[in-house]
């Protein structure tokens, strides 16, 4: 396994001024509508003309804080075990907890950051903090790195036809869902449940006739609302008809198909492992190979307290042949290149075990596993104490870090200053690239 120097993991901060698709979006003023406007589809044409395909994000979001110690960082024997074992995987000198046989044999694919830390060890607080990439602050509400994707890059392009369906989907959606924050509920997170089942209310219960009808009665009714109100009613009048458009596109789109995994070879569907989380991910790939930005899948239930060896074997064994199934798919569609896999939680487990055989939340040093996207595969860094006895793991990388190494990697200027609606400028990301992973 390499290592570095603490002072090498990070890559100049600098970076290059250059004119981008976003930056000519939002000198026209069209940066909030990056959903189907006339300029970002001939733009993201343009792009397709290209041959590039658009770059995408998969994360694996493992709600509750899963354990370091039972999955990606295992200290076999050490005190800090209690009992927990570790096996060998593909990259050389790396080992994972036993329960993930499959994801070793694949870990020269990715690699895994173990000293994670952050300042929150309350869930709401850590989920916010390591979605965002920022710690709470009152008064203004973050992004979600998805939601930032959607906002930046222009609208994907697939078989030469815009995306009609989002561009930011969560499945599966916990109590915290991926949001758009200050960019506006627009690039909130689209939220389905178990593929199994059919995508809810997209389709029209009523005929063509009637919904034009209906069209044209809330037409009227905007426009007697409108008179005599505030100038800029208008212009938030845009916004809502623009939904509406692109919600009736969405509506009638064949590209709703990619939600349905029913029509995959029975093979493939098993591969994954028969749970909501299993089918989730089967249908990540398919909404990554038809041009979704960012997809989100949870697996909840990671939060053990109590009987934590016990909870995450359980959990393990739904993770392993999804998460390894889903390395494989995007390799199969040559697409691994193209999309990052971020398996992240929000936080880790307590070295030592609790009164009731469980570990409490540790935020001083837990693992995300990262992959494709053009990443360096198969090493892990950081190290945390096998003996339990320190806090501060050795090469400590901080979770705005990894929003920025993604974010970078994706095509996003990360240091950008965007405005928020109270008129303050902030950075979209204020960690640096992690230069060991690029």
């Amino acid at each position: 396994m390499e290592s570095m120097k603490p002072s090498s993991l990070f890559g100049d901060c600098g970076t290059t001024a250059h004119l981008t698709r976003r930056h000519l979006f939002r000198s026209a003023g069209l940066a909030g509508l990056s959903w189907l406007t006339p300029l970002s589809q001939q733009l993201a044409l343009g792009a397709e003309k290209t041959g590039k395909r658009p770059r995408s994000l998969i994360v694996l979001w493992l709600q509750g804080g899963a354990s370091q110690l039972e999955t990606f960082d295992p200290h076999p024997g050490g005190a800090v075990s209690y009992g927990s074992s570790a096996i060998a995987t593909a990259a050389k000198g790396v080992q994972i907890g036993s329960g993930l046989p499959l994801t070793a044999e694949r870990m020269d694919q990715v690699s895994v950051i173990r000293s994670v830390t952050s300042k929150e060890g309350d869930h709401a607080r850590a989920i916010y903090n390591t979605k965002t990439g920022y710690r709470p602050f009152p008064g203004i509400v973050h992004p979600s790195i998805g939601a930032v994707l959607s906002h930046e890059l222009p609208t994907p392009v697939t078989g030469g036809q815009p995306l009609d369906i989002p561009t930011h989907i969560s499945i599966l959606p916990s109590a915290f869902p991926a949001r758009g924050g200050y960019l506006g509920a627009r690039f909130d997170a689209f939220q389905v449940g178990d593929p199994v089942n059919p995508v809810a209310d997209v389709r029209s219960r009523v005929d063509d006739d009637r919904a034009q009808r209906r069209m044209e009665s809330l037409d009227v009714l905007e426009n007697s609302f409108a008179r005599g109100r505030l100038p800029d009613l208008e212009a938030k009048r845009t916004l809502h008809r623009a939904a509406i458009a692109n919600a009736q596109k969405m509506m009638t789109s064949d590209q709703l198909s990619a939600f349905n995994i029913e029509e995959r070879p029975e093979g493939e569907r098993k591969a994954y492992g028969d749970s909501p989380f299993g089918r989730g991910c089967l249908a990540a790939l398919g909404l990554i190979e038809n041009g979704v930005r960012c997809v989100e899948v949870t697996l909840n239930g990671w939060d053990t307290h109590i009987n934590n060896h016990e909870g995450h074997a359980k959990q393990n064994a739904i993770l392993d042949p999804a998460l390894s199934a889903l390395i494989d798919g995007l390799k199969e569609r040559d697409l691994y290149d193209d999309t990052i896999l971020l398996v992240g939680t929000e936080f880790g487990r307590t070295p030592k075990l609790n009164v009731t055989e469980g570990r409490d939340h540790w935020p001083h040093g837990f693992s995300v596993l990262l992959g494709g996207g053009g990443l360096r595969s198969g090493i892990a860094i950081g190290e945390t104490d096998p003996s339990g006895e320190k806090d501060d793991p050795a090469e400590p990388v901080r979770v705005e870090d990894i929003h920025a190494t993604v974010l970078h990697q994706l095509g996003v200027d990360y240091e950008y200053e965007l405005d928020t609606p109270i008129g303050r400028p902030l950075p979209i990301s204020e960690g640096r690239r992690i230069h060991q992973l690029l």
